[in-house]
């Protein structure tokens, strides 16, 4: 049985304590501001915890048969918190422009800071899990990546180098806080429309405390 690379124990860990800081950031702001989230806010946490744990019991060892199921999986669940959290902008963009209700400062701060984040890390595990290796541990290939890295552009001082969830999680900050990748070039569609939406949702979020704070929106 043909097995695929597993993930490290260092990109397993890495994994894990990002999602675990998305699931304590939208937990404190919850609790400051639950009006201000979409739904039943546990639902989404016990999502996060599902990933976090099924990352941990397939890391170890993956096989080609299993690969369409974990891919499957890891899309649903990334899915799922991706559309809370921008559901949760929306939330409190309402509340700013149309509600009569004034929003309490620290409601807003805590929102927006476990929004933007929360949109960090998830991108972070888009990119990975589209690119490579993803939850799915799926083989990478020079015809069949997403993203052109830099390191991928000198060969010869970089033999062999592959990406792993940090270098994700670098374009997802600079995306996010730059609206554009520092180093590493998109390269198809399904990377440029993640981007996109990235970029929207933190300049959404960023607009709204830049408004707030300016008092233009009340």
């Amino acid at each position: 049985m043909k097995s695929i690379r597993p993930i490290s124990a260092k990109e397993l860990f890495s994994v894990q304590m990002a999602l675990i800081m998305a699931i304590v950031l939208q937990t404190i702001s919850w609790v400051l501001s639950p009006s201000l989230h979409f739904g039943p806010q546990y639902v989404v946490f016990a999502i996060e915890i599902a990933l976090v744990t099924i990352i941990g019991i397939t890391a170890k060892r993956r096989h080609l048969e299993n690969n369409i199921f974990h891919h499957t999986l890891s899309i649903i669940l990334i899915g799922i918190i991706t559309a809370a959290n921008i559901s949760s902008l929306v939330l409190v963009l309402n509340e700013l422009i149309r509600s009569d209700r004034v929003i309490a400062g620290y409601e807003l701060l805590a929102s927006a800071i476990a929004i933007f984040l929360t949109n960090i890390i998830v991108f972070s595990l888009w990119y990975w899990e589209i690119d490579s290796p993803g939850l799915s541990g799926k083989s990478w290939t020079k015809n069949d990546k997403d993203f052109q890295f830099t390191q991928q552009d000198l060969p010869h001082e970089f033999p062999g180098w592959q990406p792993v969830f940090l270098d994700y999680l670098y374009l997802s900050v600079t995306n996010a806080v730059n609206f554009a990748s520092a180093d590493t070039k998109p390269l198809t569609l399904q990377a440029k429309g993640l981007m996109g939406v990235q970029s929207l949702v933190s300049v959404f979020t960023l607009a709204l405390l830049i408004a707030r704070s300016i008092n233009i929106l009340g």
